[in-house]
């Protein structure tokens, strides 16, 4: 491993040495296939050796992940979401472990997990990086938290050094595989092109085994887009809430300056509580979670306990959560609510529901 290890620093080195122009443009493209198969070679080696590594069972509705560096406030701000009582202090690395706590929401349960704080380099393996990092790709949506903007860049950083794009999604590339014929690019976007040529497009797809296929590339991507989505079973595209803390020693330069890098940024206490109503909000929206009331025919609809659905869910979707034999026992659907044209509305199996929709289901018996 150390042979792999010294030959990721002799390419990054490289990187950083040579200007990017047009000229080097393929080079660097080269370089950078070379580095991302270095450092999956080394990850897969380093997971067969194994080690204690860090672990959570995924519970609820959604799962969160919190990261940030050491003492940036995530216990303080597990504590002040959930009923997790994670150990809170004033110096570095105090979770040693990842603590799950639940946040309750519009009565959802999202679990929050407050993982061990991850120090620059961490997403090349440095402090167990790439272990607690591993934690984070189980999230259906990751908190980058930090006290100000550049806390908020390192890790950022670092999950992308990881493998973890936030904000992203997979790169539009469809890959056929041919059995003879060569490599053959089609670009739906000229301007591609310029960033991304036939030959390091060639090269890199032989770096990886390809040697006869057909690619097309629907999105105007550079090298490391290319990568993305070459290696996009490896990477994990994840949605991502940026989260600057300890708000009440912020002074109002500070947080203009913060906002002009992170517009979104949401600014919370957990010392006095500001800013906690609207992060759970956040939350809940970023999840994409909507709630689904059902009623028995000829009764009203029970509205204290919902059904938590992900956007874009179906009534299929929601069959299949109540029972196994829902969707094949399923005669038709009642539906009231923003998701049908009219009140009591039939609708079958396809049909997608939207928030507060209540449902009243048919089903053969």
């Amino acid at each position: 491993m150390m042979e792999i290890e010294e030959k990721i620093k002799e390419i990054e080195e490289e990187i950083r040495r040579t200007p990017y122009n047009k000229a080097t443009q393929h080079h660097i493209g080269i370089l950078k296939a070379k580095l991302a198969k270095l450092r999956d070679e080394l990850e897969s080696r380093q997971a067969k050796k194994g080690g204690t590594g860090f672990s959570v069972r995924k519970q609820g509705d959604a799962t969160v992940i919190m990261v940030g560096p050491p003492s940036v406030g995530k216990s303080t701000l597990l504590n002040a979401l959930t009923n997790a009582e994670s150990k809170v202090g004033e110096y570095d690395f105090t979770t040693l472990n990842v603590i799950p706590g639940m946040l309750e929401y519009k009565g959802a349960q999202i679990q929050l997990v407050d993982i061990p704080g991850i120090i620059t380099g961490a997403g090349k393996g440095k402090g167990r990086g790439k272990e607690i990092l591993s934690v984070a790709r189980i999230g259906d949506l990751i908190l980058i938290m930090g006290e100000n903007a550049k806390q908020i860049d390192e890790t950022m950083k670092e999950l992308y050094n990881a493998g973890i794009r936030i904000n992203k999604k997979v790169p539009d590339v469809k890959i056929k595989k041919k059995d003879s014929g060569g490599i053959s690019v089609v670009y739906s976007k000229e301007s591609t092109r310029k960033k991304l040529d036939e030959k390091t497009i060639k090269q890199i797809m032989s770096a990886y085994g390809y040697h006869n296929a057909e690619v097309i590339i629907n999105d105007d991507i550079d090298v490391e887009g290319f990568l993305d989505a070459l290696l996009a079973n490896r990477r994990k595209f994840v949605k991502g809430l940026v989260v600057i803390t300890k708000l009440d020693k912020k002074t109002k330069n500070e947080i203009q300056d913060i906002v002009r890098y992170y517009p979104s940024a949401i600014f919370v206490s957990a010392k006095n509580g500001k800013g906690i109503n609207e992060l759970k909000e956040k939350i809940f929206e970023a999840l994409e979670l909507i709630r689904v009331y059902t009623k028995k025919i000829g009764e009203k609809p029970k509205m204290d306990k919902p059904m938590i659905l992900r956007k874009g869910n179906t009534i299929r979707d929601m069959c299949k959560r109540i029972h196994k034999d829902f969707v094949t026992k399923f005669k038709y659907a009642k539906v009231w609510g923003d998701s049908v044209k009219f009140p009591g509305q039939t609708v079958g199996l396809d049909h997608k529901l939207k928030d507060n929709d209540v449902v009243e289901l048919h089903i053969r018996k």
